[in-house]
């Protein structure tokens, strides 16, 4: 029997509107954007001006420190707007889709014989290697480093995430040949839930087992239990729908960036699996399908470490969720958090959570987007030790990175970590300290410092 990874730390929030498995039915947009800033470390350089003609793979725009980095677009069509803010910076590109999905035409290689420099320069001139992550920095990575690893994990435990067996499940051969194409640049390791058979089979990849509460379904947190990053060394990543973008093309020929997203959330009226595109707007699969009447806050991901986006915003490509729940602004409760209540979930003995949750384990509980306390002083209580299953010391770290402190960051785990790593620990913080700006700002300033 496999070995299994018992994490005993952390915390999984049960909240109401977990997605049905089931496929629901979304209409594809006639607008598809792509925000740069998305793509963390790239400086967007647009290649394809408005106006031009778009099939599916050609070039929007590339990254300036290294423009083989291609960013392709989705859909054929036409791009009718490059949106820009202060000081020119590109806040979106905007494409009108024909849905007739012309592709552009790339060379072919011999897959199952390729070297690593084939398989890399076409994954790069198919725009497919942008959706590759690298720690540490938690950005896109670079062609240019060899990773000693590259990381696949087939499961997430996070608030309401969508089941990646429920989406695999009939796409198992271009997963694998996903799987198999990435070999090539480095060794795979795929992280998988204990008990789930349907990646059991997969090959050229070595299989690592996990049991455990949320974040043990996160990427960085299986590295750090299984290859930890030290100085000096890069590992890549990638999310598993991405994986299926690279095994159609190996399989079929064809680009195909589709995906099933889960719409979830408290607030919305049927939370299920939607079809999607690479940067869609989410109102396809929102529209007429949540609460009306009250005020609601539309994410880009989950609750913990997704982003706030309009009901017409574009989903973050990375993702495969979007949460809908009450903002809250319109709740006004007597005498606020210090009341005692059943209904709300908390880890502290604030509310009575864990007897609720002991006599009736399968209770799911309602959140809102409201802080429920301010910002304070840091307490040093081991609230973070607590629910992350990672060997650094989550509280240290943040002091070092607030103190701009290099040393001290590197010694205490900075390459290892990502702002979804640290999540959770935001959750619990009685202090309410953002700690997923923070570490989000000291990667950057680290990145910038050791370039």
């Amino acid at each position: 029997m496999a070995k299994v990874i018992h994490l005993k730390k952390g915390l999984d929030i049960k909240l109401k509107g977990a997605p049905l498995e089931i496929i629901g039915k979304a209409t594809q947009s006639e607008l598809i954007g792509f925000v740069p800033e998305h793509f963390a470390g790239i400086i967007p350089k647009p290649v394809a001006k408005p106006g031009d003609k778009l099939k599916v793979g050609s070039v929007l725009f590339v990254d300036k420190n290294c423009p083989e980095l291609r960013i392709v677009s989705p859909v054929s069509g036409e791009l009718v707007a490059i949106n820009r803010g202060e000081r020119r910076k590109i806040l979106d590109i905007v494409i009108k889709n024909d849905f007739k999905m012309e592709q552009e035409i790339f060379p072919t290689i011999d897959w199952k014989n390729a070297s690593e420099k084939e398989v890399k320069q076409m994954l790069l001139s198919l725009g497919l290697f942008a959706f590759i992550k690298q720690r540490p920095y938690d950005i896109v990575a670079n062609p240019n480093d060899q990773p000693k690893a590259i990381f696949i994990s087939t499961f997430d435990t996070a608030p309401l995430a969508p089941d990646y067996t429920f989406i695999l499940k009939d796409q198992v051969a271009d997963f694998q040949a996903g799987i198999t194409a990435l070999s090539t640049l480095a060794p795979v390791s795929v992280g998988i839930k204990a008990g789930n058979g349907i990646f059991d089979g997969l090959k050229n990849a070595t299989l690592h087992y996990f049991k455990g509460a949320h974040p043990a379904g996160n990427v960085g947190v299986q590295i750090n239990n299984v290859n930890p990053v030290n100085k000096g060394e890069v590992v890549w990543t990638i999310n598993p729908q991405e994986v299926l973008f690279i095994g159609r093309y190996v399989n079929k020929g064809t680009l195909d960036f589709s995906k099933l997203v889960a719409s979830t959330g408290s607030e919305v009226t049927t939370p299920a699996y939607y079809p999607s595109i690479v940067g869609s707007p989410i109102t396809p699969i929102v529209k007429a399908n949540v609460s009306q009447g009250i005020s609601l806050r539309y994410i880009s991901g989950n609750v913990l470490s997704g982003e706030k986006i309009t009901e017409n915003g574009f989903l973050n490509p990375f993702h495969s969720q979007i949460s809908v729940i009450p903002e809250g602004d319109d709740n006004h409760e007597l005498f606020g958090w210090i009341m005692p209540r059943w209904n709300k979930f908390s880890n502290s003995g604030t509310y009575f959570t864990k007897l609720v949750q002991f006599l009736n384990p399968k209770k799911t509980f309602e959140a809102d987007a409201r802080l429920l306390g301010g910002e304070r002083h840091m307490i040093m209580s081991g609230e973070y030790d607590s629910v992350l299953p990672m060997d650094i010391y989550p509280e240290f770290l943040i002091k070092a990175i607030i103190a701009n402190d290099i040393d001290k960051m590197e010694a205490l785990g900075i390459y290892e970590i990502a702002p979804e790593d640290v999540a959770l620990c935001e959750f619990v913080c009685s202090s309410k300290v953002p700690l997923q700006k923070i570490v989000r700002e000291g990667l950057d300033m680290l990145r910038k410092e050791m370039n």
